[in-house]
């Protein structure tokens, strides 16, 4: 262990490190662009502490320095402290609640003298160590119920704590801890579920009041019943593996429903939305059936699954009305085409497209984006980052970028993959998960194809607790790597 720990810098994986530094140096001038402004700012002026671009150069110094402190800890104080860092950051995120002041409708911000700091991007860490800790141990099965349920409530109350701060952005990043628990052998029944649930989600209100040709009912409705009886269908094959099952009901549900198509279409106009209803009672009962009388186990999750995806979206309607706040449902419609508001809700990723948009192949150049200079785009130099790269240096720059935090997240899935332990590996998986989240989201909020949420890009967003976070999730990480021989 001696010599592990003189030679613990040999150890370290530099290569991440180097892209965690191209990835902040290019976050710092995205920021600097974001920042300049033709009138007021002197280029000299980018690193002054009264600056936004000062005080982030301030914070990644002070990232860093956290971060070389991070590397000379030991592994096992990682895993050791760990549940008690998780206490310690949720009663700091409820104590937060209470005492933080109303922000833009947010109470997530605790005020320390001269600047603030938040809570919520130092529990993902504390969430991350907790869980890496509670997988590792040895008696640990994700088939126990038991424990695939603690495993879940570890990262589902920091959600519901940052939820009541009014933070859902950043609520719906710990929705990325399935992916890792997917990776440890999570049935990918959870994940089809969540993906449909979407989907439901989606075409529902998207199509809701869209006639189906020239038939007068609801395309979403009939769609949604539609894709119900499909994902069941595959999930009855691919996971139950009842082939007399499944062969049957996919001729009786595939028949039934061309048969009531065509003849709608063709001969009389009826509501063939009943036919489908009664297409998937059919199903439940076949498959209640079989699982009594041939033993077929399996069918009683796929019946279970079509319960629950009938329930949920009988409820959509009802939650997009009346349980979603007024400025969430606006952003919902818009991105959806269900409204345009180009002075309001939309007005944030229209304007962000322009820029984009404007900065051709090669972009403007650095300082040269007239949208952002021009203030034209709001948060642009937090959740909006992406389209001052796009702008000033065009698609060529923002494919670059995009290909460096493709690479970085890839790196750390390779890291987490070579780790000798279950505790190395949960984590690295977890800190890929969390990261891919951010990127995937940021990006695609920026050009319109994601809803905006309101969380940052990893080290471009301007904002010390976001930066300081990251480095911390990313440092310790490495560390536990270049400890990755050692057994905890």
């Amino acid at each position: 262990m001696e010599r592990e720990r003189g030679n613990i810098f040999q150890q370290i994986d530099w290569l991440t490190i180097g892209l965690y530094l191209m990835l902040a140096i290019m976050g710092w001038l995205a920021i600097c662009g974001a920042s300049y402004s033709y009138i007021d700012t002197n280029i000299l002026e980018f690193l002054s502490p009264s600056e936004r671009t000062g005080k982030q150069a301030m914070w990644m110094g002070v990232s860093l320095f956290v971060g070389i402190i991070l590397l000379c800890i030991d592994k096992r104080i990682y895993k050791d402290w760990s549940y008690i860092i998780y206490i310690f950051f949720m009663l700091l995120g409820i104590l937060t609640i209470f005492i933080a002041k109303d922000i833009k409708g947010s109470h997530s911000w605790i005020s320390i003298g001269s600047f603030s700091l938040q809570p919520a991007e130092f529990m993902k860490f504390a969430t991350t160590l907790a869980l890496a800790c509670f997988i590792s141990k040895r008696e640990y099965k994700i088939d126990n119920k038991a424990d695939f349920i603690k495993s879940v409530a570890l990262f589902l109350l920091p959600m519901l704590i940052i939820v009541s701060q009014r933070e859902t952005g950043s609520a719906l990043v710990y929705l990325s801890f399935f992916f890792v628990l997917y990776r440890e052998g999570m049935t990918g029944l959870v994940l089809l579920t969540a993906i449909s649930a979407i989907v439901y989600f989606v075409v529902g209100i998207r199509f809701g009041e869209t006639s189906l040709g020239s038939l007068d009912v609801s395309s979403g409705h009939y769609t949604v019943l539609v894709l119900i009886q499909i994902f069941a269908l595959s999930m009855l094959k691919l996971r139950c593996r009842h082939d007399k099952t499944f062969m049957v009901l996919l001729a009786v549900n595939g028949v039934g429903t061309l048969l009531a198509y065509w003849i709608a279409v063709y001969i009389i106009a009826f509501n063939i939305i009943i036919v489908q209803y009664v297409l998937i009672a059919f199903s439940i009962v076949y498959m209640l059936v079989r699982a009594r009388l041939a033993k077929e186990n399996g069918n009683l999750w796929v019946v279970l699954f079509i319960c629950g995806s009938m329930a949920f979206y009988a409820s959509c309607d009802y939650v997009m009305h009346n349980v979603l706040q007024e400025h969430q449902r606006v952003r919902i419609e818009v991105l959806l085409g269900l409204k345009e508001d180009l002075s309001g809700a939309g007005y944030n990723v229209h304007q962000s497209k322009i820029a984009i948009g404007s900065g051709g192949v090669s972009g403007k150049g650095f300082l040269n984006g007239t949208q952002t200079k021009l203030k034209y785009v709001p948060e642009q130099d937090t959740d909006f980052i992406f389209c001052t790269i796009g702008e000033e240096q065009g698609f060529a720059g923002s494919t670059f970028v995009l290909v460096v935090f493709a690479t970085f997240i890839l790196r750390l899935m390779w890291l987490a993959e070579r780790q000798n332990d279950r505790f190395g590996r949960v984590y690295g998986y977890s800190l890929a998960s969390i990261f891919f989240f951010h990127f995937t989201i940021n990006v695609g909020m920026v050009l319109g194809i994601m809803p905006v949420i309101g969380i940052p890009l990893p080290f471009f967003s301007y904002g010390g607790s976001s930066f300081l976070g990251f480095s911390i999730l990313l440092f310790s990480f490495l560390r536990i790597d270049a400890d990755r021989a050692v057994k905890v």
